[in-house]
């Protein structure tokens, strides 16, 4: 509906019903969510995704990582109980050292596709 103004509003009269009740019947529920966006959260800082590119390259230790990003192993580890907590990688222990690399494939390609992305 255009106003006085010339100004299109929308008066929340449904006017292609079929479509919205086709998408509110495959709208995740609110939890789901919820725990998406949490999930993109953890994506949102920058050390966070240096360490998962470096684990796109390679499986490596706390003393690795925190050579190559020049942190102390105790910033780093931090950061690494968020990846884990978020399923984001995974760790192995070869005998006293844990050895850290990405949780599976769908890691990989949420990291290609979005450099992908920004690269275009």
């Amino acid at each position: 509906m255009i106003d006085h103004n010339g100004v299109e509003r929308c008066d929340f009269i449904c006017a292609h019903e079929d479509v919205v009740q086709a998408v509110n019947e495959r709208m995740p529920d609110e939890e789901l969510l919820y725990d998406l966006a949490e999930l993109y959260k953890v994506f949102g800082d920058s050390t966070r995704i240096k360490i998962l590119y470096v684990l796109f390259e390679s499986e490596v230790c706390v003393c690795d990582l925190a050579q190559l990003l020049q942190m102390s192993q105790s910033a780093v580890s931090h950061q690494l109980r968020v990846l884990k907590n978020a399923r984001l990688i995974k760790n192995r222990r070869e005998g006293k050292t844990i050895i850290y690399s990405l949780a599976d494939d769908h890691v990989r390609r949420i990291l290609g596709q979005g450099m992908e992305h920004l690269t275009e």
